[in-house]
C-alpha cells in the first residue's frame, strides 16, 4: 500500500526509522503491551460522551480553491476556479464545492487562523496539538512535543465498550501521538482499506482458519498454562505476566460485537455507500461514521497529498468533487441519524497555500507553496452554529485580518465542546505541570 507523500518526502518508512511503527499498524497485542509502557494517569471525572471526527489534510489545503477564494485579486493570484454562492448570502467557495456551498447552513467555516509555522512538521504540531513546537522543526520531521487531540479525547473520553478509543485510518498523522500521557493513549491504526471488497480489519477478527471453538479453546489451553507456577515471578518481574492483561484486550476486542459490527461495511445499503463516493477516502469516511456510532470518541481519517507545489489547478479539478460529495454527505448522514448533535466533524490541515501562483523547478504547471498566515477550517455539529463564517482575509488572501485566532484557541474550541477544560493541567512521569493548552480561550462564535 502506498501512502501520499508531501514535499519532503514523508512516509510511513520515515515513522518506522524512528521507532514508532508500533504506534502505526503493529499487531494488536504488540500496541496494547506498548500502551501499557506509560504509567496510568488518574484522570478527573469522565464527561458526557462525545465524538470528534477530524479530516486531517495533510500538506496543507488551499483556501483560495476551496473556501476562501478571491475573484477580485489580480488574475496572478486568484487562479483558474471561479467562485459559487453558497446557501448563505454574500458568503462564496470554490466552483468545485458544489455540495458544501449548498449545505454551508449545516456547518461553520473558520477563515481567520494564522500562524507563524511554515514547514509541515512545525505546522502540523502546532494544528494537531494547540502547542508551537519548542524547537526549530525541520519540514519533514515527525515530532511530539505534546499530546495530540486525539490522544487526549481518549485520555479524557474513554469508554470500556470493547472497541480502543482513538482511531486514525489509514495511519497515524505525525504528530497524532500521546507524547507523554504514555503509548496506551496513542491511536489503533486501521491500514486496512474499507473500499476493497475483502476489507478486514487486522487483529479485529479471528485468523482464516481459525473457529469460535478453536480460539475459546486456545484461550482456556493458555489460563491453564498461565496457572503454573513461574520461577522468581516476582522477583525477576516475569514479562508473561505482563502480556496477560494485553491478550485479554486483544480477545476482548477480537470478541467483541461492538468491534465486529463497526467494521462490518456490507452492512450498509450500496446506495448509502455510493452516496459516500466508492473510494478510500469516502468509506473511510463512512466507516469513521460507524466507528462513533459504536462509541469511539475519536477518529482521524488521515487524507495526504495536499502539498501542491506545482500541478495545482488539474489536480484539484479531479480531487475536490469527490472530496467536497464525501464530507458532505458525512455531515448530511450524521444529520439524519441524529447524531451531529454529539458528533464534532472538522476538517483542515497544517496550513494554508501562497496567494502567490508559482512553479517548481522542471514543472510546467503552477502551484501554491506553504503560507501559514491563513488557512481554512470547516467546523461542523457538537453544537455548532451552521452558517456561521468566522473571521475573513484580505482581499488578495494574503493573510487573516478579521477576527484573527491562534490554533490555541482551535485547539481549546474542539476541547471545550468534547467537555475538556483547555485549561486543565495534566503531570509529566517525572512531575512536571503542563497545560492542555497555554492559551485556553475558544472561539466563541462556535459554542452552542
Amino acid at each position: 500500500m502506498r501512502f501520499s507523500t508531501n514535499c519532503e518526502g514523508f512516509t510511513r518508512r520515515n515513522c518506522l526509522k524512528l521507532g514508532l511503527g508500533a504506534f502505526m499498524g503493529g499487531g494488536l497485542v504488540d500496541a496494547l503491551r506498548l500502551r501499557g509502557m506509560a504509567e496510568s494517569q488518574s484522570g478527573a471525572a469522565k464527561p458526557a460522551a462525545t465524538n470528534c471526527i477530524l479530516i486531517w489534510m495533510d500538506g496543507g489545503p488551499t483556501h483560495f480553491e476551496t473556501f476562501d477564494p478571491k475573484p477580485t485579486a489580480p488574475s496572478e493570484l486568484r487562479g483558474e476556479f471561479n467562485p459559487i454562492a453558497t446557501k448563505v448570502a454574500g458568503v462564496q467557495f470554490s466552483e468545485h464545492m458544489v455540495k458544501l456551498a449548498n449545505s454551508l447552513d449545516s456547518f461553520a467555516m473558520i477563515r481567520s487562523i494564522r500562524h507563524n509555522q511554515g514547514n509541515h512538521g512545525a505546522g502540523n504540531h502546532y494544528m494537531m496539538t494547540g502547542a508551537p513546537p519548542r524547537i526549530p522543526v525541520g519540514c519533514g520531521a515527525f515530532v511530539s512535543f505534546h499530546p495530540s487531540l486525539g490522544s487526549v479525547a481518549a485520555r479524557e473520553l474513554g469508554r470500556d465498550n470493547g472497541l480502543p478509543s482513538y482511531f486514525s485510518m489509514p495511519r497515524m498523522s505525525r504528530s497524532g501521538g500521546p507524547n507523554f500521557l504514555g503509548a496506551k493513549y496513542a491511536p489503533f491504526v486501521v491500514a486496512d482499506d474499507p473500499n476493497n471488497a475483502k476489507f478486514r480489519v487486522r487483529d479485529v477478527a479471528l485468523p482464516n482458519g481459525l473457529t469460535d471453538v478453536r480460539f475459546g479453546g486456545r484461550t482456556d489451553l493458555r489460563r491453564l498454562v498461565d496457572k503454573m507456577h513461574r520461577i522468581n515471578d516476582e522477583a525477576a518481574g516475569d514479562p508473561v505476566n505482563a502480556l496477560d492483561s494485553y491478550y485479554k484486550q486483544g480477545y476482548n476486542l477480537i470478541t467483541s460485537s461492538s468491534a465486529q459490527e463497526a467494521f462490518r461495511m456490507s452492512a450498509e445499503s450500496d446506495k448509502l455507500r455510493d452516496s459516500y463516493g466508492r473510494d478510500s477516502f469516502g468509506q473511510r469516511c463512512l466507516l469513521a461514521r460507524r466507528l462513533v456510532e459504536g462509541g469511539v470518541p475519536f477518529v482521524t481519517v488521515y487524507d495526504g497529498g495536499w502539498d501542491h507545489h506545482s500541478s495545482i489547478f488539474p489536480t484539484l479539478r479531479k480531487r475536490l468533487p469527490k472530496w467536497d460529495n464525501s464530507v458532505a454527505t458525512l455531515i448530511a448522514d450524521l444529520k439524519d441519524r441524529g447524531m451531529l448533535d454529539t458528533t464534532l466533524v472538522v476538517a483542515l490541515g497544517e496550513f494554508g497555500r501562497t496567494p502567490k501562483l508559482s512553479t517548481l523547478s522542471g514543472q510546467k504547471l503552477p502551484g501554491r507553496d506553504h503560507w501559514a498566515n491563513a488557512m481554512s477550517v470547516l467546523m461542523a455539529g457538537g453544537g455548532t452554529p451552521g452558517g456561521v463564517v468566522v473571521g475573513a482575509t484580505d482581499r488578495k488572501g494574503f493573510s487573516a485580518v478579521e477576527r484573527v485566532l491562534s490554533p490555541e484557541n482551535f485547539v481549546s474550541t474542539i476541547y471545550t465542546k468534547l467537555g475538556i477544560d483547555p485549561n486543565k493541567v495534566f503531570y509529566t512521569p517525572q512531575g512536571r505541570p503542563t497545560h492542555l493548552v497555554s492559551d485556553p480561550t475558544p472561539i466563541d462564535e462556535l459554542l452552542s
